[in-house]
């Protein structure tokens, strides 16, 4: 992982882990994966799944969304998406709880590239420059995405021009983030 991003992810994804082993005394654990293959799953029970963050092998590729598209992504978001299998992972952001989005296994990077051409689509019909959704918010209206023209990190209302900046880059927004657990 040589990308700052996925760097600078890769390092938020620790600080997560260790708030959780901190507060709960294990590795982070979700319902939400039950009887989902992963490269993550340390362990399997009746009701959670115990994970943990892996860095991928090979960064993921998403060409098959700037040909559906028609325009390159900005370097920022596929390093966001690209290095590593992890759950999503709660956090704060100068008081604003965020879930950070990520790819829990190969089997799920296609649904997310589907849902972030969508998201793209939508935009394109309704003439807004493209983002791409990085984080959801507790109003499912509002999602925190990078904007492909800038880089900056936004806080947008689906569907309306609504944007509001929330950090310069990627980076500076997940250096700010607090692990919320």
């Amino acid at each position: 992982m040589n990308h700052s991003v996925t760097t600078t992810l890769w390092s938020f994804s620790e600080r997560f882990v260790e708030a959780w082993q901190s507060h709960h005394g294990s590795m982070p654990q979700s319902d939400a994966y039950l009887e989902l293959v992963s490269p993550c799953v340390l362990q399997d029970t009746d009701d959670v799944v115990i994970w943990q963050p892996v860095k991928r092998e090979e960064l993921a590729d998403f060409s098959n969304v700037e040909d559906g598209i028609g325009i390159q992504l900005h370097g920022d978001i596929k390093a966001f998406y690209a290095g590593q299998y992890c759950g999503d992972m709660t956090a704060s952001f100068e008081g604003l709880s965020v879930e950070l989005i990520q790819v829990w296994s190969d089997e799920d990077l296609p649904r997310l590239q589907e849902n972030i051409l969508g998201h793209l689509l939508m935009q394109k019909r309704l003439k807004q420059n493209p983002t791409v959704f990085i984080a959801s918010t507790h109003d499912e209206l509002d999602v925190i995405s990078i904007c492909n023209v800038s880089g900056e990190v936004v806080k947008e209302r689906v569907g309306t021009k609504q944007r509001i900046v929330l950090a310069e880059n990627v980076e500076q927004f997940l250096s700010q983030l607090s692990p919320e657990v």
